[in-house]
């Protein structure tokens, strides 16, 4: 009898033998089936990290303010300031409403037919997104019905194909770590739902060398696929999460979520001034292999919030990592330099756009002058910037380009910014030396235009500034621009961001007026019956509506258009930093520990 118990158990512990081996020596992180109905599960890592780096240690620094000392307003500018917020709160609850009817739990309400879309998995995106926008609003039943609807999100499995880490990051896990810091921490629920999510986009960074996946082919993995960074990783979903996961690291005091970033961090450290041009890393990022050899810069689409979240994550951290100091004033001053141009437009405004750089054959950088609307963060990012790290000459670099943002609103018929345009330069860089070169001249308009447009030379019969002529004509363009390129209008809040953040830091009033011309021509053509619809042509009139809403609607445009109209010492930025999707996070205040921040 004892023999047989002995033969049965040699079966069985050669099983634990194989199993013993798999897991220490084959690491696979993901043992499940390719199905429709595949799950994603935590799983033993194949490249596990054999040492955490932790938050900075000490007390937090006491950093310069950054908000205006504002004075005590009249009754009548509080009343209309007052009028005004009520208008967007309402706005906001027609929205809100409209989701809830049409789209309740589900990613977007599209706003003319009423259909939903889940184009980030059906997670319920605009539900969480606007979280933090119903606290600040003091909707609290309604952000109690969150708290409650956010138990039923499933995150192992999802209906894309893929899932866009940075998006998911930035729209979900913010989400929640801003709607647990703006509650005072009371509804633990959140922060359980932000691990959860937390620990499934932990999967991504399996790689061998840690550098994780950005667009991320979950059922893949969940075959047991080992994983590999991209060599054409976006720049923007690279470097844009370190605010999200070091947030986390402070409210669970667990290492490995800032582990996982510190890692891009020193990276983009390291081989900040040894890109094509120094200062500034390029819109791919070659993550396979850890190198920036790409021969494209900008700060707008594809590049953007890795550049946004220097200052931010300096603040987050307390001042205690002069890193991102150090990066921040190396691409600041690249920028000035390769991106930031003055263009000719009617009345000589000094006024600044943010562009696009690559380099030749002769090794010479060139600026192409595209406008973008989402190039409209860079004067906020300077704005603030220019206050923490103490270089006051800079908050009027932030405004002339805050100031180039509202002049492409109130250019266009409509009154609001295409998502790309060219617009006609003057020089490139902020040297006010070269303002004399910016006197406008209908002429020299019509010129840029023919040449944005191919057109080099005169053809015989006609001068450049004629044929120029006829391509305004042909593509109704509007005195400045030189060529449409999207002339889309998503519902984005790049521009209101950016004037929200000037007005906070300046307290100048035309801001206040600025936002309101904005808003109302927002309203006017982007309201429908179940929400807000944005628009396909920016540039005639009456505009033409699509069925899309997207969740920053909710979480970014209206908060921000809210934030403007409020108490200017409500969410003080002294005591906050908003991630790229508008979400609060509580900064540390000065003598506390990073990973114990009172609340």
């Amino acid at each position: 009898m004892l023999l047989t118990r002995r033969l049965w158990l040699l079966p069985s512990l050669a099983i634990c033998l194989l199993l013993y081996y798999a897991y220490h020596h084959l690491r696979t992180p993901l043992i499940i089936p390719i199905s429709p109905n595949a799950r994603l599960q935590v799983r033993p890592e194949r490249h596990p990290v054999t040492s955490l780096a932790q938050l900075p240690s000490g007390p937090a620094k006491q950093l310069p303010r950054i908000q205006h000392v504002f004075d005590s307003e009249t009754e009548a500018q509080r009343n209309e300031r007052l009028e005004r917020l009520a208008t967007i709160k309402h706005a906001f609850d027609h929205s809100w409403q409209g989701y809830k009817k049409f789209a309740w739990k589900q990613d977007e309400v599209a706003p003319l037919s009423g259909i939903y879309r889940n184009p980030f998995g059906g997670w319920g995106a605009s539900l969480v997104d606007a979280m933090g926008t119903l606290w600040i609003m003091g909707l609290k039943e309604e952000f109690e019905l969150c708290t409650e609807a956010i138990r039923d999100i499933d995150f192992t499995t999802n209906t894309e194909e893929y899932i866009n880490v940075f998006e998911t990051t930035i729209r979900y896990l913010g989400g929640f770590l801003s709607a647990y810091d703006l509650s005072d921490h009371k509804y633990p629920i959140i922060l359980e739902k932000a691990v959860e999510l937390a620990n499934i986009l932990y999967i991504t960074f399996d790689t061998p060398n840690r550098l994780p996946v950005t667009r991320w082919y979950w059922r893949q993995s969940a075959s047991g696929a080992a994983l590999q960074a991209s060599k054409n990783t976006l720049l923007a979903e690279f470097g844009s999460m370190t605010l999200e996961f070091t947030r986390l690291a402070q409210l669970t005091g667990d290492a490995k979520w800032f582990d996982a970033v510190e890692r891009i961090t020193k990276l983009l450290y390291k081989d900040q001034v040894n890109t094509k041009i120094p200062g500034l890393w390029p819109t791919l990022v070659d993550a396979e292999h850890a190198t920036f050899t790409y021969n494209h810069f900008t700060l707008g689409g594809m590049a953007d919030s890795t550049s946004e979240y220097l200052p931010k994550q300096y603040m987050l951290l307390g001042g205690l990592d002069e890193r991102y100091r150090d990066m921040y004033k190396k691409m600041v001053t690249a920028a000035k330099k390769f991106l930031f141009y003055r263009p000719l437009v009617p009345g000589n405004q000094d006024i600044l756009f943010s562009g696009n750089a690559a380099l030749d054959e002769q090794l010479n950088v060139n600026t192409e002058p595209q406008g973008q609307h989402l190039t409209c963060f860079t004067g906020g990012m300077v704005g603030i910037a220019a206050r923490i790290f103490d270089s006051p000459n800079d908050l009027s670099v932030a405004r002339r380009l805050v100031d180039g943002c509202v002049w492409a609103y109130n250019s266009t018929p409509t009154g609001l910014m295409p998502e790309t345009f060219h617009i006609a330069p003057c020089h490139y860089g902020i040297d006010d030396a070269l303002a004399n070169e910016c006197d406008w001249s209908e002429e020299r308009w019509l010129e840029a235009v023919a040449r944005q447009n191919g057109t080099s030379k005169p053809s015989p019969g006609k001068t450049l500034s004629e044929l120029g002529k006829e391509i305004v004509k042909e593509h109704s363009l509007t005195p400045g621009y030189t060529k449409w390129g999207d002339n889309r209008y998503i519902l984005r809040p790049e521009a209101i961001e950016s004037v929200f953040i000037l007005y906070r830091l300046t307290g100048d009033r035309e801001y206040l007026d600025t936002a309101w011309r904005m808003w109302n021509s927002i309203d006017k053509v982007c309201r429908s019956e179940i929400a807000y619809a944005g628009l396909s042509n920016v540039g005639v009139k009456p505009p033409a509506q699509s069925d899309r809403m997207e969740s920053f609607w909710l979480a970014e445009t209206l908060k921000y258009f809210y934030l403007i109209f409020s108490e200017p010492n409500d969410w003080s930025l002294d005591d906050w930093v908003l991630n790229t999707e508008a979400h609060f996070l509580r900064r540390p205040r000065a003598g506390e520990s990073l990973s114990r921040p009172l609340v």
